[in-house]
């Protein structure tokens, strides 16, 4: 349990970075003239590498143990941020996204140690992985939020540059603290994975990995370049309130998270399966298509924007908190990363697939598409959930 509260801590400090430098690249690289879908483009890397790094990382983490591809992202972010901070004229799209690249693989790196390790605390309890994994997911996401807020205060306060220099440092610091104190052998699996184990052989968790994809896909289709610069050119936002805005966003949907197991009955004995997954997937896609009605039809956009993403959040958050039980409560306990490595592999895919969308639809074609696509995506979710076993335990 002392290795699990030192893997979350890492897992916090990490998270809170990442919210903050994404929030910081967005907002002032749009300052500085970048294009929504050159923006969108700063992030491509960062998600095709995730991609590679949580399929590759599963498999690193069941021979070399999970504190090992923890302890790499978290030195590897370290060397992103230090990337960013070289004179302005140097910050061409490509040499961004290469640095972007290397965050992308830092962060799936942290969070396959984060989230395998919670199986080996929890045990054969699936009341205490459920509550276990949504604490973990929700707090991380609350924390991403922090750091969203965190980035738009930093940039308006004192600059790009001071900020990433002080995050650097600061994760730097949390680096050498783990690999001091984390037990190295936690998460060996007790045989020696071939590239052949990389691949799923698990209908199940294809099936969910699946519907994560479109899940994430979905969301960040309208998220992440879409709506901020929506909220700036459109509404007349500051990168302050943006920031502060977005902010709140991922805090409420964190703490929904970590309260997920007692929306959905588990203290009467109840645990997710693949109705309760099909059920909040439907729900979901009910929130993007009365957002796009409502902004034909001409309501107040600030008003649609943000009553939409407000029960967004809500279901969204419901909606990842039953994915991320159901992967680890499938997950073979031996070589548990292979199974979450793969799953949150189709979770980098899809984060990859809206983010390219966000800037392409949007600059082409504007918001509502955005939340048109967004729904047609939920919908897959629904689709791939309606396959998966009834109980969280069945083949």
């Amino acid at each position: 349990m002392g290795q699990y509260v030192l893997i979350t801590g890492s897992y916090w400090a990490f998270t809170l970075t990442d919210g903050a430098l994404r929030m910081l690249v967005v907002l002032h690289f749009h300052e500085l003239g970048y294009s929504p879908m050159d923006i969108a483009f700063l992030f491509l890397f960062y998600e095709l590498f995730g991609v590679v790094t949580n399929l590759f990382g599963g498999w690193l983490a069941a021979r070399s143990g999970l504190a090992i591809t923890l302890i790499g992202g978290l030195l590897l972010q370290v060397i992103a941020l230090g990337m960013l901070l070289v004179e302005t004229s140097y910050l061409s799209v490509g040499y961004v996204m290469l640095a972007q690249a290397l965050s992308g693989i830092a962060k799936d790196l942290n969070k396959i140690g984060a989230k395998g390790s919670v199986k080996f605390v929890a045990g054969s309890n699936q009341g205490r992985l459920y509550r276990l994994v949504a604490w973990l997911t929700g707090s991380k996401n609350a924390l991403k939020g922090v750091g969203f807020f965190v980035g738009g205060l930093g940039l308006a306060s004192i600059g790009f540059k001071a900020s990433i220099a002080i995050m650097a440092v600061a994760i730097g610091l949390v680096g050498i603290l783990a690999l001091v104190l984390l037990d190295k052998d936690m998460g060996k699996a007790s045989f020696e994975p071939k590239f052949s184990d990389l691949l799923s052989k698990s209908r199940r968790i294809n099936l969910l990995s699946a519907a994560r994809l479109f899940l994430f896909g979905s969301r960040d289709v309208w998220f992440v370049v879409a709506l901020p610069v929506f909220l700036q050119l459109e509404l007349g936002w500051s990168s302050l309130a943006v920031g502060t805005f977005l902010a709140a966003w991922i805090i409420a949907y964190g703490l929904v998270q970590a309260v997920a197991p007692n929306v959905t009955g588990l203290r009467n004995g109840n645990v997710p399966d693949g109705r309760t997954a099909l059920v909040w997937g439907l729900a979901l896609a009910v929130v993007p298509l009365g957002m796009a009605a409502g902004l034909q039809l001409g309501f107040d956009p600030a008003v649609v924007v943000v009553a939409g993403l407000a029960f967004f959040a809500l279901i969204f958050a419901m909606n990842s908190a039953v994915h991320s039980f159901l992967v680890v409560s499938y997950a073979d306990a031996d070589g548990v990363s292979l199974d979450v490595g793969f799953y949150y592999m189709a979770n980098a895919a899809g984060r990859l697939l809206g983010t390219v969308c966000s800037g392409w639809i949007y600059q082409s074609y504007g918001l509502v598409a955005c939340l048109a696509l967004s729904a047609f995506f939920i919908l897959m979710v629904a689709l791939f959930s309606y396959k998966l076993p009834r109980h969280a335990y069945g083949d």
